[in-house]
């Protein structure tokens, strides 16, 4: 266990039994250029209708549930596991216009269910050409799904656990459930299992724009791909998770 990882992995863990503000504060605090960069890179395939404000303010609540979530045995390093939830919270929040077109989440739908399958059958990572066949689509309109899914809605809590396009709001009157905190908990643990089970090269784009805070481009330059390649890799990454989790529907 790094430093870096022990020490988040202590004060969020003084947050949840000592309900302590400072420690959670001075967690927010180190960890807030994550969500200002994230929302940042978030607007630019945005409408205008969207604020940056409004991206941060759901990126935090983010933020503070991952601190308060997080677990370090469970393999994903502290940045990537909250950059994840940081990025689903700020998606979430522009859930309720959806702007994205149908068909984009519909496509996704189809490669999320055709990730699970291959893997079903296989046991193995589904890679992109299988993924392809699949779908009854070449390699080419597969990468486009995937341009055009990166920046929509892939991956969201939500959807895993309430397995719909709905809006994310309990209904007038409902109230949760007495095992729905208990629900909740244990799929952030299975969250963080299945980020550091991903395949090598979508894990490595993960750790390097959470953890390293690289851009695409840059990652781009690591990896010696292009910086479309790179938004297919992350998005191809959130619907491996969404298809892997598919069953906390």
């Amino acid at each position: 266990m790094t430093a870096v990882r022990e020490s988040v992995y202590n004060k969020a863990e003084a947050a949840k039994s000592k309900n302590s503000h400072d420690d959670l504060n001075e967690v927010v605090d180190r960890y807030a250029p994550l969500v200002k960069r994230i929302a940042h890179h978030l607007l630019l395939r945005m409408p205008a209708s969207v604020q940056v404000d409004d991206l941060v303010q759901s990126g935090m609540i983010g933020l503070i549930e991952a601190a308060r979530k997080y677990d370090v045995s469970k393999g994903a390093s502290f940045e990537t596991y909250a950059g994840i939830r940081i990025r689903g919270s700020m998606l979430d929040e522009v859930r309720k216009g959806d702007w994205a077109p149908r068909s984009v989440h519909r496509k996704s739908r189809k490669v999320a269910e055709a990730i699970k399958i291959i893997e079903a059958r296989t046991g193995k990572d589904a890679k992109d050409q299988e993924i392809a066949k699949e779908l009854e689509i070449d390699l080419n309109e597969y990468y486009s799904i995937l341009q055009d899914a990166s920046g929509s809605r892939l991956f969201s809590y939500d959807d895993v656990m309430e397995g719909d396009d709905s809006a994310i709001e309990t209904a007038a009157g409902e109230l949760p459930g007495p095992c729905d905190g208990l629900q909740r908990f244990t799929f952030q643990e299975h969250l963080a299992a299945a980020i550091d089970n991903l395949p090598d090269r979508e894990k490595l784009v993960l750790s390097l724009y959470y953890d390293e805070e690289l851009n695409l481009k840059e990652i781009g330059e690591v990896i010696g791909v292009s910086e479309s390649r790179v938004s297919q890799i992350h998005s191809q990454a959130a619907l491996r998770l969404r298809a892997r989790l598919v069953d906390w529907r």
